[in-house]
């Protein structure tokens, strides 16, 4: 998983979704936290799906698109 820094409008929406997954910069671009206790594979979708412009790009271990598609 990884955001698109170029795309990143900085709407917060993954932030809100996934508190525990996503912040905000000081660019107010979202990053992700580098923790253990990230939220479930379902709600970091759905904030992924809450983005505005699909900023987050999500992959399964091979390296396949799960979102967007």
């Amino acid at each position: 998983m990884h955001v698109d820094r170029d795309l990143c409008i900085g709407a917060a929406t993954c932030v809100a979704i996934a508190p525990k997954t996503f912040v905000l910069d000081s660019e107010a671009k979202a990053i992700i936290l580098a923790t253990v206790d990230q939220d479930p594979d379902n709600v970091i979708i759905d904030a992924a799906k809450g983005c505005p412009v699909a900023a987050i790009i999500i992959e399964d271990d091979k390296g396949q698109r799960i979102f967007p598609q």
